[in-house]
């Protein structure tokens, strides 16, 4: 039904109840005019005529009487539907979907959703991990995260957080087999690689040489396409690895890791989180993204300082850049 047709009932069904075209046009917030010419097309579109009017007094003819019989039910279902909806908008209860990346994020994304579970207990989330893209409409995404830009057009962005790569390994890889010193010097260690689960090929390494930041391939003694498993490989002592910073940073700063040439230390891509028009989305959609750009904007814990790094730049290690370890 158009919206226009949606009018011309509404109109009518009102001066019915009223007795009165100037009373349900004052009702429904138009002019006299307006509510006069919606019932005129309406009695136009059926053909047949719906009141009897007089200078004073307005009344149903035996099809305007029939015609409210039918429509009214249903009408005021609609208007009841409608109303729902509008209350629903402003709810703090029910479904929020969630997306992002399932690598590095997914830690991240628990402690906000626990934090928001925990003030508004009626939330049902429902969270989709996955490094693919997917369609957010269709996948009826309420709000979404991902590195990056989007490749949805009318979407909202917020820019989070840097995303730091460091390369890193653990203090007895480093006391069996050296620091490198330089890029080059890899070329004689173990390294891992990930394996980009969407596309299937070995993401190379990104490093930062002078003001830009270049692509770096290794040739991978363990490769993988997630990235706790590789992270698990370099704490165990068994390669050297670059590592999402928000992933690093915690076994960094308690010694289980140590970065190394942090001079190559990239920033090359930041979080965002992504959302449709405000004013359209549901209140709880609304603080949940209130609270990821409270916690997330610029947040040091997820970001090792330029101080953190410096403190590596002289390792205390015995450095042999020698023989590939095996």
């Amino acid at each position: 039904m158009a919206m226009n047709e949606l009018r011309s009932i509404t109109t009518f069904i009102k001066a019915a109840e009223l007795g009165s075209l100037r009373k349900a046009a004052m009702d429904l917030g138009i002019s006299p005019q307006a509510a006069s010419k919606a019932l005129a097309q309406l009695e136009a579109h059926l053909d047949a005529r719906l009141f009897h009017r007089t200078t004073r007094v307005m009344s149903l003819t035996d099809a305007g009487q029939r015609l409210l019989e039918e429509v009214q039910p249903s009408v005021q279902g609609m208007q009841r539907a409608l109303e729902n909806a509008r209350k629903g908008k402003d709810d703090f209860t029910g479904p929020l979907r969630i997306a992002g990346p399932r690598s590095t994020f997914g830690p991240i994304l628990w402690r906000l959703v626990e934090e928001f579970c925990d003030l508004h207990p009626g939330i049902q989330p429902d969270v989709l991990l996955e490094d693919r893209v997917g369609n957010w409409v269709e996948d009826r995404v309420d709000v979404g995260f991902r590195l990056g830009a989007s490749p949805h057009e009318g979407v909202i962005a917020r820019k989070l957080f840097a995303l730091q790569m460091v390369i890193c390994g653990s203090p007895a890889y480093l006391q069996r087999h050296g620091v490198p010193r330089s890029l080059s010097a890899l070329e004689a260690h173990r390294c891992s690689a990930y394996r980009h689960p969407a596309t299937g090929k070995v993401v190379p390494w990104h490093v930062l040489m002078g003001e830009q930041i270049v692509d770096l391939p290794v040739v991978p003694a363990i490769c993988s396409n997630d990235e706790g498993f590789e992270l698990e490989a370099v704490l165990a002592g068994k390669v050297l690895g670059q590592l999402a910073g928000v992933t690093a940073a915690p076994y960094i700063r308690d010694g289980r890791l140590v970065p190394i040439l942090v001079e190559h230390t990239a920033e090359y891509i930041h979080y965002f989180v992504y959302f449709g028009s405000r004013t359209s989305q549901p209140a709880r959609a609304r603080a949940f993204i209130d609270l990821a750009v409270q916690r997330l904007v610029g947040n040091p814990e997820y970001i090792l300082s330029e101080e953190e790094l410096r403190r590596f730049m002289q390792v205390p290690v015995k450095p042999r850049d020698k023989q590939k370890p095996q």
